[in-house]
């Protein structure tokens, strides 16, 4: 996927909010460079972007893979994470038999990444279906993707395991998840909350592994009040003006 993810979401923000949504390296119109296509080079680009931008520390909030990139930052760059929001994160894939068979399958696909194929991978993050115009667009972002470059991101993928790191974090974590998520299961949501000192769960009732696509104003109605939350916490203990916005980081 790429920013345009986001645009279901974006919208239902309030104006309070600095929302800034990026495409990662090798995604939609992002440049693609010969190599470093690991989460923790994506975490590093997320930090260049808050010191670019002026935002941190961020609220940041990722999906699905995006999820490791956001956890990486916080383990990385503390200083720069204010909260994390959690969509849908996995765990260590190695511990998620249909999960890690996925991600094997698609680091050796043979054939190219046709739009057939962009699409049954888009419609698989989904319990209910989407509108055919967001589809074709979050599809066509998709193959934007050189063909090369999936199977390098899905091999990257196998080894992933950051709970030792994320043990260490000190920010409040909100994850978000549906019960009807055909990729990542409870199971993996309920270790994260063990691990993450100050994290707690929502679960989204009949909704599959692309929350913020099925149910987008009620997520960006719970994403904006846990990040307009730890703008009141911080600036209760601070002498910040209380004029400034609230910052967000979707990765």
């Amino acid at each position: 996927d790429s920013r345009r993810s986001w645009d279901t979401v974006l919208p239902h923000l309030p104006p309070s909010i600095r929302a800034v949504a990026l495409t990662q390296r090798g995604h939609g119109d992002s440049d693609k460079p010969g190599a470093l296509y690991t989460i923790e080079q994506m975490a590093a680009d997320a930090a260049a972007a808050i010191d670019a931008l002026r935002l941190g520390p961020a609220v940041v909030a990722g999906h699905s893979m995006g999820t490791w990139v956001a956890e990486r930052l916080a383990i990385d760059s503390p200083e720069r994470v204010r909260a994390l929001l959690i969509e849908a994160g996995p765990g260590a894939p190695r511990e998620n038999a249909e999960l890690f068979g996925f991600f094997e399958e698609m680091s050796v696909f043979p054939g190219p990444i046709d739009d057939e194929v962009a699409r049954e991978f888009q419609v698989g993050t989904t319990e209910r279906p989407l509108a055919d115009e967001l589809l074709d667009l979050f599809v066509a972002e998709s193959l934007k993707l050189p063909p090369d470059l999936w199977r390098v991101l899905f091999g990257s993928f196998l080894d992933i395991d950051l709970y030792e790191g994320l043990a260490s974090v000190e920010v409040p974590a909100l994850l978000v998840w549906g019960d009807r998520d055909a990729l990542v299961t409870r199971a993996e949501q309920d270790r994260l909350v063990e691990t993450i000192p100050q994290a707690r769960l929502a679960v989204y009732e009949g909704t599959g592994h692309a929350v913020h696509w099925e149910e987008p104003q009620r997520f960006a109605a719970q994403l904006a009040a846990f990040a307009l939350s730890q703008g009141r916490s911080r600036m209760m203990s601070s002498s910040e003006s209380s004029g400034r916005s609230k910052r967000a980081l979707t990765a």
